[in-house]
């Protein structure tokens, strides 16, 4: 009986982990969002921010994140994580993309040309 409820209590603390993880990710991009669309308000400039993404124990090759004017929105195709962040979409351009996390530990908020979007490669001008 110890070893069940010990297996539970485990099991719970994981997964409880993992969503506490996932939040923090997600909050840190959508802050980064935030920034990119405060620099979008000074007129015709680029923003970059390079964002680390905590490693989790879920199954994140089928995670997918997508940005939209209002919100920075987590899918996860396998299971019940899926998680919506809001943004205040005060941004001078409009918001677009969408992001497999299989294997990532970083991804880059970006605006550039009016549009803030995801990218899992560095941009070129910040090289």
């Amino acid at each position: 009986m110890f070893s069940v409820w010990a297996w539970d209590i485990e099991t719970n603390t994981r997964l409880r982990w993992n969503e506490e993880a996932i939040q923090a990710n997600m909050d840190d991009i959508a802050a980064a969002i935030e920034r990119a669309d405060e620099a979008s308000r000074i007129g015709n400039v680029s923003y970059a921010e390079e964002i680390s993404w905590r490693p989790t124990e879920a199954d994140e090759s089928l995670f997918v994140i997508e940005l939209t004017d209002t919100a920075v929105i987590l899918v996860d195709d396998g299971g019940s994580l899926d998680m919506r962040v809001a943004l205040s979409g005060t941004g001078a351009g409009s918001h677009e993309g969408t992001v497999p996390l299989a294997g990532v530990d970083r991804l880059w908020v970006v605006h550039e040309d009016g549009v803030t979007f995801l990218s899992l490669d560095r941009p070129k001008a910040v090289q």
